[in-house]
């Protein structure tokens, strides 16, 4: 399983030492919730099998390897991800466990749209200054009523 590796790897949910700490951008229902997650060394959320929230996991966080950026409309990657590889190789196969997730980020990304469009801008303020982003060939959402 593709998404099986995070739960070995563990490098987003840890910081290298010197860099700044990354607090995980939130929802508006996720900050009702958590209140604030900030990692500062290693995410305390981290379990030995991953994160310890398991569907409850922040949107931000479910989102990763993906950046999304709203006021383009489109889908970047964070090239330090190991996993990146092999999800592009994935996207072109329909059903694989990288074009669903694809999908179900692309809804939420959609229903966000809508509900909670601060969200979406300052995570990707937050991706674009932490991470290295790249383009994400091919994965741009088109405006809700287009094909």
């Amino acid at each position: 399983m593709l998404f099986d590796h995070c739960a070995q790897c563990q490098r987003c949910c840890n910081i290298d030492p010197g860099f700044p700490s990354l607090e995980v951008t939130l929802t508006a229902r996720e900050r009702k919730v958590h209140g604030s997650i900030c990692i500062e060394t290693r995410c305390e959320l981290l379990g030995d099998a991953g994160c310890t929230l398991g569907s409850a996991k922040p949107l931000s966080c479910e989102i990763y390897p993906l950046a999304y950026d709203p006021q383009q409309r489109s889908f970047f990657y964070d090239q330090d991800c190991p996993l990146m590889p092999e999800y592009q190789r994935q996207l072109a196969q329909p059903g694989s466990e990288a074009h669903l997730h694809l999908a179900r980020i692309t809804q939420a990304v959609r229903a966000h749209e809508k509900t909670d469009p601060a969200f979406l801008r300052n995570n990707f303020a937050v991706d674009s200054d932490y991470f290295d982003l790249q383009p994400l060939a091919t994965a741009s959402i088109a405006k809700e009523g287009t094909p």
